[in-house]
């Protein structure tokens, strides 16, 4: 299969096209940077904007007949959303969810003609369980799981799958946002949330990126593939018990977990 990666330069996205190349499938690896991607053996290497609809087109064009994408383009950023500035929001939601349905656009006349595609998002735990400090991620992640489910509902029909891709606690590879410094009075929340991830993960630390792009493979590959799909013991464990407790319970089940009291 022919498949384009957005966000390939780093992380989860360069992962994924190690894994579907080894596996033998055509791989177009696309980054806003380009050079990011010098590294990859794969069939192609294109400049990509996910926010701008001119980039966008140019590269699909350039990359001539694709069978799935994987939509991994995102970017990150820490704030109490009391503070974070709006522009930040804005372009967050632009990569992270608006960038996914710019892309799918335009594959999707042609898809629903021939019967056939792939979408797989690369969305988060944090597309269903928010937390502190990173509301705004949060929100672009929820937003990108809300449109992948609609797109579920609205293409099988025409034999097109969407596959949603939750990955925990992952070594990290995006490139954040600059935020401003953070008002004193919530010190106290960035000091007891900061470094949480190792009492999620354990010890050994965050795993790495390449466990999500075994996943993305399945997805790809498998048509069985469910419409969600956790990926780590970590995302597995959280949204387990996220959908078997109440809000009340959850949160009361975290705070013991984490050892949090703000």
């Amino acid at each position: 299969m022919r498949v384009l990666i957005t966000g390939a330069g780093r992380a989860i996205g360069a992962a994924t096209a190690i894994e579907l190349t080894k596996a033998g499938h055509e791989v177009i690896a696309t980054a806003r940077d380009v050079s990011l991607l010098a590294d990859l053996d794969v069939a192609q290497r294109l400049a990509m904007d996910v926010t701008s609809d001119e980039s966008v087109r140019e590269a699909l064009e350039r990359a001539g007949s694709i069978d799935a994408v994987v939509n991994n383009a995102a970017t990150h950023g820490h704030g109490t959303l009391e503070e974070y500035p709006l522009d930040q929001l804005r372009l967050m939601f632009e990569t992270n969810s608006i960038g996914a349905i710019r892309v799918v656009q335009r594959l999707l006349p042609l898809w629903r003609t021939r019967g056939s595609g792939v979408i797989v998002n690369i969305s988060s735990v944090q597309g269903r369980v928010a937390s502190p400090l990173e509301g705004a991620y949060s929100a672009s992640k929820y937003a990108l799981e809300a449109f992948s489910e609609a797109l579920h509902y609205e293409l099988r029909h025409f034999g097109i799958r969407t596959v949603i891709i939750q990955p925990g606690f992952i070594a990290p590879g995006m490139k954040p946002l600059p935020v401003p410094e953070h008002d004193p009075a919530y010190q106290g929340l960035w000091d007891e949330w900061s470094g949480l991830d190792v009492k999620v993960t354990g010890p050994s630390g965050r795993p790495g990126p390449e466990i999500v792009g075994a996943a993305v493979l399945r997805a790809v590959e498998d048509e069985t593939t469910p419409l969600r799909v956790p990926v780590g013991d970590d995302a597995h464990l959280i949204l387990a018990t996220r959908s078997q407790l109440d809000d009340a319970s959850f949160e009361a089940a975290m705070r013991k977990t984490l050892d949090v009291h703000w």
